[in-house]
């Protein structure tokens, strides 16, 4: 809703008036303010502006009065009304030749005709029309957010936007996840996926000449092959980008399309989808917590009974009647990688909220990948993660699924090392929290034998277990203690690892060349080491017996005793 030259020359002040050049093109000025001005023009007319003059001046020299004509075209001012009857009787010809060629309107006013009561009516013109403009804009405005307070999608409001500006409109998350759509967009849909592939688009700075509005730095031109896209960023109260609402244009000048209402309409659109994403992360946040607690409460056995599990996983989305495993993820090294970027990141505590968020999205994602149902926690620095598994493939399920997220979180997160503990899977609804422990003792074991970074199956943990059994036995410790005590403590105290040379010695069959090889010891050192530890434990290498007491007690006690000391 603009005011145009020829709604002006509807005015009664201005009815004896004469347009005397481009008569037609005065429905297509618009007019944004009345000025009076006299030669000489230099910087003092704006676009659209309606000038007034009486030709003082430049009015008894046809070339001065052609100059004063030609600066005020080159303003780009919507038209100019020369008062006549004083310093111009007559526009010359050359004058009105000029305005011609430029398609410019030349008014010619009575000199009785008060330009103060022109400007007066002008300015009430564009009062009248600014305040149903507000009014407009406000109605608008209450429409859209009452569209996101009854619950409304972002397509019903993409779709609005679109009834009224005439383009497509698309929202997305700040990932590029389609989030809204217009009615219209779908036609162009086939052509967005090639360009967005889940990234925003390049940008490339709008540059709006004369723009002064609060959103145009907002505003970013993006180019595609034969269409021009209008992103706005969404942005939450702090700051924070939420998503992009994208407007498809069609081939035109960006100064045209973005009018003060269009410009107001998309600022309105903006803050509406602020407040959708606003509640929408706050949806999200809750049923997060309400499945982080319901998980957590599963692997750790407190739901009473089945029907209060199926009641609350039925209410969450989660199907718990089919066949699921326990494997738990431990990130061994978040702090290390945090301390080498620190100055990139305000807090380790917001740092490792975005890893684990990270992480957690990618275990879903080969979740859906390899088309199994997951549930997943992240709790006490370790990863919760229920995988569906066939009971006739469960290690291939589970290391398909994990080869699948160590490859995307390679090229997402670099240098995140993950140890991983894989439980077993145990018939019934009430059986979860088998699972859990199996995974968790798997767990402690794989990291202990392995490092970290490895995978340890439950499974394949027997022999540990007896071992751990074993140590918990009192009179078994006692044994232990009497065999390795001085072992131990002389270790300590030297620095001569000589349980890892007995472990060697044991490994290769008693055989001193090859242990010596293996340890890159001098034979010599060796034989002395060996010695030493026959020494310290009482006990004779050569006899069967004395050796597996030793192997026994080395095992037991790396496994156990190591163990509680941690």
């Amino acid at each position: 809703m603009n005011l145009t030259m020829a709604d002006i020359m509807k005015l009664d002040v201005i009815c004896d008036a004469q347009i005397k050049t481009a008569e037609d093109s005065l429905v297509d000025k618009e007019v944004e303010w009345v000025s009076v001005i006299e030669t000489p023009v230099e910087n003092f007319i704006r676009k659209n502006e309606f000038v007034l003059s009486s030709g003082i001046g430049c009015g008894h020299d046809t070339e001065l009065f052609k100059e004063f004509v030609q600066d005020v075209v080159n303003s780009e001012a919507s038209a100019l009304g020369i008062a006549t009857g004083r310093f111009v009787y007559d526009i010359p010809h050359e004058v009105v030749q000029l305005a011609e060629q430029n398609n410019f309107s030349i008014i010619e006013i009575p000199w009785d005709v008060r330009f103060s009561d022109i400007a007066q009516a002008v300015m009430k013109e564009i009062s009248n029309l600014q305040q149903k403009e507000r009014e407009r804009s406000e109605q608008l405005q209450q429409q859209l957010l009452n569209l996101i307070l009854q619950g409304r999608n972002l397509s019903e409001l993409a779709t609005f936007v679109e009834k009224e500006i005439k383009s497509p409109i698309v929202i997305t998350d700040r990932m590029g996840k389609l989030k809204g759509k217009s009615r219209h967009f779908q036609r162009y849909e086939l052509e967005w996926q090639k360009y967005i592939q889940n990234k925003i688009l390049p940008q490339v700075s709008l540059e709006l000449d004369n723009s002064h509005h609060p959103l145009h730095t907002k505003f970013q031109k993006i180019n595609l092959d034969k269409r021009s896209v209008l992103q706005i960023q969404i942005i939450n109260s702090t700051s924070q980008v939420q998503g992009y609402l994208f407007v498809l244009l069609n081939e035109g000048s960006f100064d045209i399309f973005l009018t003060n209402e269009v410009v107001n309409l998309l600022e309105h659109a903006v803050t509406a989808s602020a407040f959708w994403f606003l509640r929408e992360n706050a949806i999200q946040e809750t049923e997060m917590r309400l499945r982080d607690d319901f998980i957590w409460n599963l692997a750790k056995g407190e739901i009473a009974s089945r029907d209060e599990i199926l009641s609350r996983s039925n209410s969450l989305g989660y199907d718990v009647t089919v066949p699921y495993v326990c494997i738990i993820g431990y990130p061994e090294n978040l702090e290390t990688l945090y301390k080498k970027n620190r100055t990139k990141h305000a807090s380790y505590k917001a740092w490792h909220q975005s890893m684990i968020h990270y992480i957690k999205e990618e275990v879903l994602h080969a979740g859906y990948s390899v088309n199994r149902k997951t549930m997943l926690t992240y709790q006490k620095e370790e990863l919760i993660i229920f995988l569906e598994v066939p009971n006739d493939r469960k290690n291939e399920t589970v290391n398909n699924f994990l080869d699948l997220l160590e490859r995307r979180l390679k090229n997402l997160l670099p240098g995140v090392v993950i140890s991983w503990g894989i439980g077993e899977h145990h018939e019934g609804i009430m059986n979860f929290r088998d699972s859990f422990n199996d995974a968790q003792v798997a767990l402690e074991i794989g990291r202990k034998q392995k490092g970290s970074g490895y995978r340890m199956n439950f499974i394949d943990t027997r022999m540990d277990r007896i071992l751990l059994s074993l140590a918990k036995h009192s009179e078994i410790k006692g044994i232990i203690t009497d065999t390795l005590g001085e072992l131990v403590k002389y270790d300590e105290e030297r620095n001569m690892d000589l349980i890892g040379t007995f472990i060697a010695y044991n490994r290769n069959q008693g055989n001193v060349s090859k242990t010596s090889r293996a340890l890159n010891l001098h034979r010599q050192s060796l034989l002395y080491r060996l010695r030493k530890i026959e020494t310290l434990t009482g006990l004779t290498l050569v006899d069967p017996d004395d050796l597996s007491l030793l192997d026994l007690s080395i095992k037991i006690w790396l496994i156990g005793f190591d163990n509680e000391k941690k």
